[in-house]
């Protein structure tokens, strides 16, 4: 039975959700092709009529990763969002970058690259917001910005003292307010 295109548009989405979504919770090595196929409802079989490789699927899904996302109401209730409990408690549904790029050195060159256009991408959706100064200082406080609230969440994940693990969180919001610059307006 020929599959139409648009089936298959949708089945290469649900791979790529699927993949994203196992991949963060368990990381790359844990995480087999044949376990996504069964996770996006699939046979193993059929893999490679969507992609050459394992790397290729990684590559992809941290690409796929960043246009899951919904573009918050406003930055201030996006990073409220990216720095909670909710999202420390959930890997796997949440950002790739927290949940992958400690992984990254040991992926292929085509992953890393994909990983190294997201986080260009969202350091210029960040920089676009960002107040005051010339570009290379409004991308200095994206960058730093982003690398707090990233670093925060992964911080926030290692440890067993739920005081602490909370306090990364709080005080990094705090931190971003005072310091980042950050417009606190819709637009990322």
């Amino acid at each position: 039975m020929k599959v139409s295109r648009e089936q298959v548009a949708q089945n290469r989405d649900r791979i790529l959700s699927e993949a994203g979504r196992l991949f963060r919770e368990k990381g790359f090595g844990a995480v087999s092709v044949a376990e996504v196929m069964k996770a996006a409802g699939l046979t193993h079989g059929g893999f490679y009529g969507y992609f050459r490789s394992k790397d290729d699927l990684i590559a992809q899904a941290i690409c796929h990763a960043d246009k899951e996302k919904s573009a918050a109401e406003c930055l201030g209730s996006w990073i409220d969002t990216y720095l909670c409990e909710t999202h420390r408690d959930h890997p796997e549904l949440g950002c790739a970058t927290a949940a992958l790029a400690g992984l990254m050195r040991d992926q292929s060159p085509e992953a890393r690259a994909a990983m190294a256009q997201q986080l260009s991408a969202q350091i210029e959706r960040l920089a676009a917001v960002t107040l005051g100064g010339d570009a290379a200082e409004r991308r200095r406080a994206a960058i730093g910005s982003w690398s707090a609230m990233v670093g925060a969440l992964i911080l926030a994940r290692s440890v067993d003292d739920p005081a602490l693990s909370q306090e990364l969180l709080s005080e990094t919001r705090r931190w971003i307010a005072e310091n980042g610059a950050i417009e606190q307006t819709p637009g990322v």
